[in-house]
C-alpha cells in the first residue's frame, strides 16, 4: 500500500520549511523502505501551523503541524502505527479554526493538486463554466448581478453591473483583465488562490469571457510572486490542453484564451488603469476618468477589470446560484470574504467567512489576540492605506457601509495587528511616506501633499506650534483625499487621520513612552 502525504507548496509555507519537510519525509521513508506519495497542494491558510503535513485515511485526511525537517523519522512513525504524535492535530476537517469557517471562495485551496486540472474536476470544477454555456451571456450576468458579488479588490463595486456595462458596449475587441498585483500589506490571498487552485481563477475568468463577448484574458501578477507566476503559467497550459480554454471551450463555440503578465513592482500598478498602462507596455501612471475602463480600456478595447478573489467567487456562483451566494452576508456586503490576519497575531492565517462578523471577534477570538502576548492597541484594515481603529470600534461588523461609516476600509480583507508597543505618530508618518514613495507623480494633491504631510507630521511630534499643524495636517489629507486622481492618495489620509483621531497621545511631544516590558 502507498502512503499518501499532502504537503503544502504555497510560498508562505515554503518560507517556513515545507521543501525542508517534503524532502525530510521522502528522505525517512526509503529508509523504511515504505511506499509513499507526496502531493505538493496550496496551503490552508492556517499559517502558524505550517508547515502542516496531512495523511489520506479511510476516515478522511488527518493533520500534524508545524513540522520540522527533524520530525520527520518520528511523524513517519507515528503514520504508520496508531497515529498519535505530539504535533497531530486530528482530522483537518475538524480543526476547529477550520472548521467554523464558509469555505466557498477558497472550498479547495489546501485540497487539490494546483498543477492538475483532473484534481479539479474531481472536487467539482468545470460544472460551473458548463452551466455558463447553457445560460448564454446575457443570463450568466444576471445572474451574477443577482448574487450581489462586489469587487473584492477594495472599492467593493458590484462585479455584474461592470460586466453588464462591458457586455453591452459593442467593439470588435473586448478583454478580461486579472488584478493580480496584491500590493497591500498584511495581504496574502490572492497568492494563496493563485497557488493553491489557480484553475478556479481560470475558469471565472473564461466565464467572464463568455459574458462580455470577450476573447482574452491577462493575469497582472506583481513581480514578487514568482510562485504564483510559475503556478498559473503551469495551469494555463494544463487548461488548453484540458479544453477549458482555447478556440472551442468545453467544445463549444466560445472562444478564450489567457496569459500571465508580470508587473515591475510598482505599487500604483495595482490601481486599474496603472494596470493598463503596464499592460501595455508603458510606464504606470493613473488615468483620468471618464472615459471609465469598460468603455475604453486595454488598448482602447471595452475590458473588464476584476481582481482575483473576485473572479474566483464566479464558479461557486454559477455552479450555486446567485440566491444562493446571496444568503449570505448581510446588508449589501454579500457573500463570503477571505479575511486575512496578520501582523502581530497568535493565530495569522485566512479566515474565510461570511460578512457581518465583527472586528473584535476576528482579532480575539479568531485571531487569538496578539502574538507577544501584550494587549491589542490598534489594528489597520485595508492595506496601507486602511484606518487605524482602536479597540473602542471592534464591535464594527465586517462590511462595506459599517467601515465607511466609521472613516474606514475594507479593502481587500487584511487585518494587521498591533500591540500596545507601537507608535501611531510614526505609522502615520509611515503612511504619507509610502504614498510619496510610491506615487505615479501625475497628480498634484499626491505628489506634493504626500511629502508636505510626512513635514507636518514632524512638526507635530516635535511640538512646533501643534494646533496650528494639527489644522493644517487635516487640510492636507482633506485636499489628498478629494483631490488625488485615483486612490492611493485618496486613501492616504485614512490612516493619518485615524491615528491622529484615535491615539492623539502619541502625536504629543515629548514622544509616548514605550510601555514597560
Amino acid at each position: 500500500m502507498t502512503l499518501r502525504l499532502f504537503i503544502p507548496v504555497d510560498a508562505g509555507a515554503l518560507a517556513v520549511g515545507a521543501e525542508e519537510v517534503a524532502a525530510a519525509i521522502r528522505t525517512a521513508a526509503a529508509r523504511r523502505n515504505v511506499a509513499a506519495e507526496i502531493v505538493r497542494t496550496g496551503s490552508r491558510g492556517l499559517y502558524w501551523l505550517e508547515p502542516m503535513v496531512e495523511v489520506e485515511t479511510p476516515a478522511g485526511r488527518l493533520a500534524y503541524g508545524p513540522v520540522a525537517p527533524g520530525d520527520a523519522e518520528s511523524l513517519l512513525g507515528a503514520i504508520l502505527g496508531n497515529g498519535a504524535h505530539p504535533l497531530r492535530l486530528g482530522p483537518t476537517e475538524e480543526i476547529p479554526w477550520l472548521k467554523r469557517q464558509t469555505r466557498l471562495t477558497f472550498a479547495r485551496c489546501g485540497v487539490v493538486d494546483p498543477r492538475s486540472l483532473e484534481d479539479y474536476r474531481a472536487h467539482g470544477g468545470c460544472r460551473s463554466v458548463q452551466r455558463a454555456l447553457s445560460l448564454g451571456p446575457q443570463a450568466i450576468v444576471e445572474e451574477v448581478v443577482q448574487s450581489g458579488l462586489r469587487g473584492r479588490g477594495g472599492a467593493g463595486f458590484p462585479t455584474g453591473i461592470k460586466w453588464r456595462t462591458v457586455a453591452q458596449t459593442e467593439a470588435a475587441q473586448k478583454y478580461i483583465i486579472c488584478n493580480a498585483d496584491e500590493g497591500d500589506s498584511g495581504t496574502f490571498a490572492d497568492r494563496m488562490i493563485m497557488e493553491g487552485d489557480p484553475f478556479v481563477l481560470i475558469e471565472g475568468m473564461a466565464i467572464a469571457g463568455i459574458a462580455v463577448g470577450a476573447t482574452k484574458g491577462y493575469v497582472y501578477i506583481r513581480s514578487e510572486y514568482p510562485h504564483s507566476a510559475a503556478t498559473m503559467e503551469a495551469a494555463i497550459a494544463a487548461a488548453r490542453r484540458g479544453g477549458l480554454l482555447g478556440n472551442r471551450i468545453a467544445d463549444s463555440s466560445c472562444a478564450f484564451d489567457m496569459e500571465v503578465r508580470v508587473g515591475a513592482g510598482a505599487y500604483v500598478c495595482g490601481e486599474e488603469t496603472s494596470l493598463l498602462d503596464s499592460l501595455e507596455g508603458k510606464r504606470g501612471v493613473v488615468r483620468a476618468k471618464p472615459p471609465l475602463p469598460a468603455h475604453k480600456g486595454l488598448f482602447g478595447s471595452p475590458t473588464v477589470i476584476n481582481n482575483v478573489l473576485s473572479f474566483a467567487s464566479v464558479p461557486i456562483i454559477l455552479d450555486k446560484g446567485g440566491a444562493f451566494y446571496r444568503d449570505f452576508g448581510m446588508g449589501k456586503s454579500r457573500g463570503t470574504m477571505p479575511i486575512q490576519l496578520a501582523g502581530n497575531v497568535k493565530h495569522g492565517g485566512l479566515f474565510e467567512t461570511a460578512f457581518g462578523v465583527t472586528l473584535g471577534e476576528l482579532v480575539d477570538d479568531i485571531g487569538g489576540g496578539t502574538r507577544s502576548g501584550r494587549p491589542v492597541r490598534a489594528v489597520q484594515v485595508g492595506g496601507p492605506l486602511g484606518a487605524y481603529f482602536p479597540r473602542a470600534l471592534f464591535d464594527t461588523p465586517f462590511d462595506y457601509e459599517a467601515f465607511a461609516a466609521r472613516e474606514g476600509l475594507i479593502g481587500h480583507g487584511g487585518i494587521v495587528v498591533f500591540d500596545d508597543t507601537v507608535d501611531m505618530a510614526k505609522q502615520a508618518r509611515f503612511a504619507m511616506e509610502f504614498c510619496a514613495i510610491e506615487s505615479c507623480g501625475k497628480c498634484t494633491p499626491c505628489r506634493v501633499g504626500s511629502t508636505r504631510g510626512m513635514e507636518v507630521i514632524d512638526r507635530i511630534i516635535r511640538g512646533e506650534n501643534r494646533a496650528a499643524n494639527t489644522a493644517l495636517l487635516e487640510d492636507l489629507c482633506h485636499t489628498l483625499k478629494f483631490g488625488s486622481l485615483c486612490a492611493l492618495g485618496g486613501f492616504t489620509p485614512y490612516p493619518v487621520m485615524s491615528a491622529l483621531t484615535h491615539f492623539p497621545e502619541d502625536f504629543a511631544a515629548p514622544p509616548r513612552l514605550q510601555a514597560a516590558e
